[in-house]
């Protein structure tokens, strides 16, 4: 498990939620379904289940930084990468493999958004578990998700 990482993205600011979400208090970092948890915890939690939690980074805005804080009180201060300014996906996931890069250099890592519902957390894990296998033996990149029924 020591080589495992996981990258959480959490910068959005939840816009299509709105007026629930805001720029204040984004989607993230709100109990969306009613859980108990927001949408973050539950992220960081399923993680941990994979992963060791000193191995889950948080990408957040510079502004969200204190968030996460409050609402993960297990992560280190160095695992929340604070982004100056908002500029989507691939630069917060490259930032990410930098750092842990520089950390372990054998490491393989795990992408995930902060806002996925996932009903089945024990099959994730199998899923999760068996790419990661699969892509350090072949070292392949693997992507995962739903088939879309929907163009947005």
């Amino acid at each position: 498990m020591k080589n495992k990482f996981a990258v959480i993205i959490a910068g959005g600011i939840g816009s299509r939620f709105w007026p629930i979400s805001n720029e204040k208090l984004p989607k993230q970092f709100l109990d969306i379904l009613g859980t108990g948890e927001s949408l973050i915890q539950q992220t960081f939690r399923r993680l941990s289940k994979i992963c060791q939690r000193d191995n889950i980074l948080i990408v957040t805005n510079k502004d969200y930084r204190n968030l996460c804080k409050e609402q993960i009180s297990q992560i280190k201060e160095e695992n929340i990468l604070s982004e100056p300014s908002r500029r989507n996906t691939a630069p917060c996931i490259a930032y990410a493999a930098f750092k842990i890069r520089s950390r372990n250099p054998k490491a393989s890592m795990i992408v995930a958004p902060c806002d996925h519902y996932i009903p089945n957390e024990k099959e994730f894990k199998k899923i999760i578990n068996h790419c990661l296998s699969k892509s350090i033996k072949q070292d392949i990149l693997i992507t995962i998700g739903i088939k879309a029924t929907r163009p947005d």
